[in-house]
């Protein structure tokens, strides 16, 4: 399960107009560091905080030139200046890929970038061979989940506790996080749980969640 070189992401993921990608290289690690204290500096608590650090990008993202690894980083460039940024994280066991993190300049949310990729990311999952997508939303505003849903990823469930954020100036909570993820294979490829083997509760999640799988023993 490759990622797939930089050239052949515009018929993956196609962006708007004077928009493109470009692979992330060490020696513009430090310049996307500081764009993303400006853009979202809430990511300096949390799970994304690692994007802070450069040794993060030195040791497990896969850069320009160097040999690939799991996660995987690009930049938005717009007129030759970076805009934005989306990271994915391949899970090559599983088949499965998992969508950490997009972020865009709020000069340029307006051009709907986190919509492009979030729907191309379909297209560059099964070009990889990738059998499952999925991703976390924050709750805190609804626009991660309903760029998500649009895209056509359904709701699985929520994570309590999962991720830190900052709720209120200088307090740091855990907080609960919507879970979203996409099927990539064709429904005889699945196997459905036997509903005799749900514990009372689980079944009643399963019911509610896949109500045209939850009578059907497999």
């Amino acid at each position: 399960m490759k990622w797939p070189a930089i050239d052949q992401l515009p018929a993956l993921v196609p962006l708007p107009a004077g928009y493109h990608f470009e692979r992330l290289n060490r020696a513009n690690i430090p310049a996307l560091i500081e764009a993303l204290k400006g853009w979202h500096p809430e990511i300096a608590v949390g799970v994304a905080s690692c994007y802070l650090r450069e040794d993060f990008y030195h040791n497990r993202v896969f850069l320009e030139g160097e040999a690939q690894r799991d996660v995987w980083v690009v930049l938005f460039k717009f007129n030759n200046e970076i805009v934005g940024m989306w990271s994915l994280e391949r899970e090559v066991e599983a088949l499965a890929i998992y969508g950490r993190l997009v972020i865009i300049d709020s000069a340029h949310r307006g051009a709907k970038l986190a919509g492009s990729v979030m729907k191309g990311s379909e297209n560059m999952g099964r070009a990889m061979g990738a059998q499952f997508l999925y991703g976390m939303a924050t709750l805190k505003a609804p626009y991660s989940q309903l760029a998500l849903e649009h895209a056509g990823y359904r709701l699985l469930g929520f994570f309590p506790g999962y991720n830190r954020e900052q709720v209120a100036p200088g307090v740091v909570k855990r907080v609960y996080e919507a879970v979203y993820g996409k099927l990539l294979v064709p429904d005889d490829e699945v196997h459905y749980p036997d509903p005799k083997n749900l514990t009372p509760k689980a079944k009643a999640l399963f019911e509610l969640l896949f109500p045209n799988r939850s009578s059907t023993a497999r």
